[in-house]
């Protein structure tokens, strides 16, 4: 018996030898006869060189062992008796085991790095936490950059578009309230004022406007089930499903505005971003001409121009309780601009990603956190601005990212689909569902927290024209922790 399997594993071997020496052979044509690259046949043969080398290695040891199974069994049948019999035994079994594994093992690594992710759809899911997709806004004809909460009475969802409009939407019903149509270009961000029913929005038509709105909120219609827990999902693949590319129907009672109350100019180039400094009397925008203008709201007025940037502006943050502005940059750069003390205007440049700085925020303590198209988010310390204290690494990049301000959990938005939240020491919490029925299906460009709301709390917004309202279980997703 052990002699026939001996010599199945030899013709095995020698099948498989066999093979990748004709393999070799049929590479070893002139080049003339070859219809592969020069580099594709080199890397081919040396592929195949390592394999034949590989089973060439077993084929020995096969009849190494072979010849000592041979050597037991003629001294067994002799009578004799060997000393340490269930030792050789398990040592043979050791090496046998061991030098048959050795090319498996290496093909094995190989192959595991390009299905891991195959492998992993089928994951048992196993946090608590629960991630319900409440409501989606669908209205715009073209995608969406970013979008934000107001802060004062009444809530509503401001949501920035590609499609030249800004648009205000009822939370708990998921209806256009207001549509801003007054800038040239695409609209590339929205903020709302700190205590007024104010919103500052930038523009591709290189001007910031700021606009008064008036809304009244619709009555509220029952929100789905929550309660239905739905784990947020881990591991689970995505669809590459999209939607169809014909343009989608806006709301067709939505009132429009077109006018603004009030237009920053100055900037050369795309204004990509615009936010309040605290208490609304100041504004900042962010543009492609790499500057960032300082503006006063009631006169707009140039206050400063804050250039330094070897590269266009991404996004620029202020603070909300100091007068401090960060700016982000594809020079793989954010600044920290410090307008407290009146007379001096300091300025720390941050280096530490690689690649184009998509966002940086700031949370409610001394932390900024930035996110970048190098897939990394860094948390950062002010008062040690020399290195972050806690980083980030996904698989794909990351776009305009939040803080929650109590729990201080962050949610990443991702070109390849993908919602995640971490905590700020770089833990992760969750992942938002996503397939062909749930969840966005394209890039998501930008999310935002709103924790007094109960039954929408996180919102995001992507290229596939619509913004999405999530509940996130926060006590179920620290608990998981």
């Amino acid at each position: 018996m052990n002699s026939s399997v001996g010599s199945f594993k030899r013709d095995v071997l020698f099948v498989f030898w066999s093979q990748s020496s004709d393999n070799l052979e049929s590479l070893s044509r002139p080049e003339q006869d070859s219809k592969l690259p020069l580099s594709l046949r080199t890397n081919l043969l040396d592929l195949f060189s390592q394999i034949e080398r590989e089973f060439e290695n077993l084929y020995i040891e096969n009849l190494e062992l072979r010849r000592e199974i041979e050597t037991l069994n003629d001294r067994l049948a002799d009578g004799q008796t060997v000393e340490g019999a269930d030792l050789a035994k398990g040592a043979l079994k050791t090496k046998a085991s061991h030098s048959t594994s050795q090319l498996s093992q290496k093909l094995k690594t190989t192959y595991k790095a390009s299905t891991s992710k195959i492998v992993s759809s089928f994951k048992a899911t196993t946090s608590r936490a629960v991630c319900q997709l409440v409501r989606e806004y669908v209205g715009h004809r073209d995608g969406i950059w970013d979008l934000s909460v107001s802060r004062t009475q009444p809530v509503v969802l401001g949501t920035a578009s590609a499609d030249h409009s800004a648009m205000l939407w009822s939370i708990e019903t998921g209806k256009c309230l207001l549509k801003y149509a007054g800038h040239q270009g695409s609209v590339n961000s929205i903020k709302f004022h700190p205590t007024e029913q104010m919103a500052l929005t930038a523009s591709g038509d290189q001007t910031a406007h700021i606009w008064r709105y008036m809304v009244q909120l619709p009555t509220p219609q029952p929100v789905a089930d929550i309660s239905q827990q739905t784990p947020c999902e881990d591991d689970v693949d995505s669809s590459d499903k999209d939607e169809a590319d014909g343009e989608a129907e806006g709301p067709s009672d939505c009132p429009s505005l077109r006018v603004a109350t009030t237009t920053l100019r100055s900037h050369q180039g795309v204004v990509i971003a615009a936010d309040w400094l605290v208490g609304g009397k100041q504004a900042v925008t962010a543009s492609w001409d790499r500057a960032a203008n300082l503006y006063d709201v009631e006169t707009a007025e140039l206050v400063h121009s804050l250039t330094g940037h070897d590269q266009e502006l991404t996004h620029c943050c202020t603070h909300p309780t100091q007068r401090l502005v960060v700016t982000s940059s594809r020079d793989t750069t954010f600044r920290l601009w410090d307008f407290r003390d009146p007379s001096i205007h300091s300025v720390n440049v941050f280096q530490g990603h690689t690649d184009t700085v998509t966002s940086a925020v700031f949370t409610v303590g001394d932390n900024v956190v930035s996110g970048s198209d190098d897939r990394t988010v860094k948390v950062w310390d002010l008062k040690n601005m020399r290195s972050p204290i806690a980083t980030i690494r996904t698989d794909s990049a990351v776009n305009r990212i939040s803080v929650s301000v109590t729990q201080k959990i962050i949610a990443l938005p991702h070109d390849n689909r993908q919602v995640r939240l971490f905590d700020m020491a770089g833990v992760r919490l969750a992942r938002l569902p996503q397939s062909n029925r749930t969840g966005h299906r394209r890039m998501v460009c930008c999310s935002a927290w709103c924790e007094d709301n109960t039954s929408c709390n996180l919102f995001t917004c992507g290229f596939d024209r619509q913004a999405i309202g999530w509940n996130i279980n926060i006590p179920a997703l620290l608990q998981e922790k």
